[in-house]
C-alpha cells in the first residue's frame, strides 16, 4: 500500500463501502474493492492504535505499582 494519511485512507474506505452497498459493480470488481477495503481498514486500525499508545501515560497505582492510562 502506498503511504497515505489516515484521513485519505478513511475517505477511500467510506467510498468503497458506499459503492459496495449500492451493488452496481461486477463481482470481480467487488472482490477487488473488498480486498482494498480490508487493507485500508487494517491501516486505519493500526494508525488508531498507534495514536492511542501516544496518548497513554504511566500512572502510579495506590499499591505502588504502575499502569498505563489514557491521557484525559
Amino acid at each position: 500500500m502506498v503511504k497515505q494519511s489516515f484521513e485519505k485512507a478513511l475517505k477511500r474506505l467510506e467510498e468503497i463501502v458506499s459503492t459496495l452497498e449500492n451493488g452496481d459493480v461486477s463481482l470481480e470488481d467487488s472482490i477487488k474493492m473488498f480486498e482494498e477495503g480490508m487493507e485500508l481498514a487494517r491501516f486505519c486500525s493500526e494508525r488508531l492504535n498507534q495514536a492511542e499508545k501516544k496518548l497513554m501515560k504511566l500512572a502510579k497505582k495506590e499499591d505502588g505499582g504502575f499502569q498505563l492510562e489514557l491521557m484525559p
